[in-house]
């Protein structure tokens, strides 16, 4: 896939996506004859984890981190002796999205309430004023 496709498929800017790569989290697996990035589904799927990531305020060292950890999973097989390191430094992940999960359901339900008390003085002040 072209970049183009890919973006739109993903969700994200052309801009974005190179920044992404400039910066190391993600890499096209060719390019044309002509230089243009050429992506696999799996390009795709890194970049929407890296998209997953943003909303829960992973820093670009704390994603290029966690791919790393995920790439280390997938490339080694299960008698490897660092396994187990891996798989905890992933449960560490787990844990902190979890917990940045929590933290963004407490800032909705406050968000919801102040949307509700808003709705509620408009209907108020509509009646009062019909």
């Amino acid at each position: 896939m072209h970049i183009g496709e890919v973006a739109e498929r993903v969700g994200l800017s052309l801009r974005t996506i190179r920044y992404y790569e400039e910066i190391g989290l993600i890499a096209p697996s060719a390019r044309s004859q002509g230089g243009f990035r050429l992506y696999l589904e799996a390009d795709v799927a890194r970049l929407q984890l890296v998209k997953d990531m943003k909303p829960l305020g992973f820093s670009l060292d704390e994603m290029r981190d966690l791919l790393g950890v995920l790439d280390k999973l997938d490339d080694q097989g299960d008698a490897d002796e660092n396994r187990e390191q891996i798989v905890e430094r992933l449960a560490m992940y787990r844990v902190a999205a979890d917990a940045r999960c929590d933290a963004l359901r407490g800032q909705l339900r406050i968000a919801e309430s102040f949307a509700g008390t808003l709705r509620n003085r408009l209907t108020s002040h509509r009646e009062r004023s019909s």
